[in-house]
């Protein structure tokens, strides 16, 4: 059953903010998404209310790219049951981590990829113990995007100070 790009990268929005964000048009007919996920789909990034933290364009394209290329099995982690314990864990602890993203932002030193990465993995380093057992399998898809994502990002970078940092984050958490 394939899922249609809208569905991917909902699917890697709830992962990747358990672990921070990203909405891409359909042009595919979406596989029905549980409930549960298709709330992550619609409401996550409104539960991570940052103010400062921002994810650069090209870290979106490669991510979205990431996940439009999930397997079938990757897809499938995303049930009923790990997106609704996302959805509750998100909205109770996500004004603490858009403002732990913020504030790592802020005092990141620029440029805006270095401030991304680090700030990014930080949080994510903070937060993911506390992430509810139940999206663990998320999680471990979440890793596998987040590392190919770094790892493309690094090798494509023009600039060596996102290089570095790209090569800095890519282990993940």
């Amino acid at each position: 059953m394939s899922v249609s790009r809208t569905a991917r990268r909902a699917v890697l929005t709830a992962a990747l903010v358990c672990v921070s964000t990203l909405a891409v048009p359909s042009t595919a007919q979406a596989a029905p998404l549980p409930p549960a996920c298709q709330e992550a789909l619609l409401e996550t990034l409104d539960k991570f209310p940052v103010v400062d933290f921002t994810v650069p364009d090209k870290v979106k394209n490669t991510m979205t790219a990431q996940v439009l290329g999930m397997s079938e099995a990757d897809q499938a982690v995303f049930t009923e049951v790990a997106c609704a314990a996302w959805n509750t864990w998100a909205t109770q602890n996500g004004q603490a981590v858009a403002t732990d993203l913020d504030s790592r932002y802020r005092n990141a030193a620029g440029p805006v990829c270095n401030k991304f990465a680090r700030s990014a993995l930080a949080t994510i380093k903070k937060h993911a113990p506390n992430v509810p057992a139940e999206t663990r399998e998320m999680e471990r898809v979440a890793k596998t995007v987040w590392r190919d994502s770094m790892e493309k990002l690094a090798a494509d970078a023009t600039n060596a100070d996102c290089r570095t940092a790209y090569n800095g984050v890519k282990a993940g958490w």
